[in-house]
């Protein structure tokens, strides 16, 4: 009898601690989105990332804080079951910047195995409308 308890309450802790182990897990198809050359005309740009719960729990984003006032992250606040997908859409506006190269990070705060995950959005905004700058190039090949 004293065994049989014994082993009831070892096979009752032992799932616990299985159950325990279960965890969300974020995967982004990309961490890292280029969005190529803009002009100052057109300063708005967006971009998605995907990603895809990988873990075996359901996956919460609590948060999402772009490093810079330039940038604003949409993301879904409800839960996403063990190999569903999701997207975060990122709004880059270059509006009142200085032309030239950037490289903003997003920073993404979950209940995943790793709570915080970075993304990063690039690009490089002209002083020159996009369609000019490709003309005048193609003048000054000829």
């Amino acid at each position: 009898m004293k065994t049989k308890l014994l082993m009831l309450v070892a096979f009752f802790v032992l799932a616990l601690g299985m159950e325990a182990k279960k965890f969300p897990q974020i995967k982004f198809e990309k961490t890292t989105i280029d969005m190529g050359t803009f002009s100052m005309d057109d300063p708005v740009q967006k971009c998605v990332f995907k990603f895809t719960n990988v873990g075996n729990a359901k996956l919460v984003i609590n948060s999402v804080h772009p490093s810079c006032g330039c940038t604003v992250a949409d993301y879904p606040k409800d839960f996403i079951a063990p190999g569903a997908s999701g997207e975060i859409t990122v709004t880059y506006s270059g509006k009142g910047k200085m032309p030239g190269r950037f490289k903003k990070s997003i920073q993404v705060v979950s209940n995943s195995k790793e709570e915080m995950t970075r993304i990063f959005i690039q690009g490089d905004m002209t002083d020159v409308p996009v369609s000019k700058k490709t003309k005048g190039a193609s003048l000054n090949d000829k």
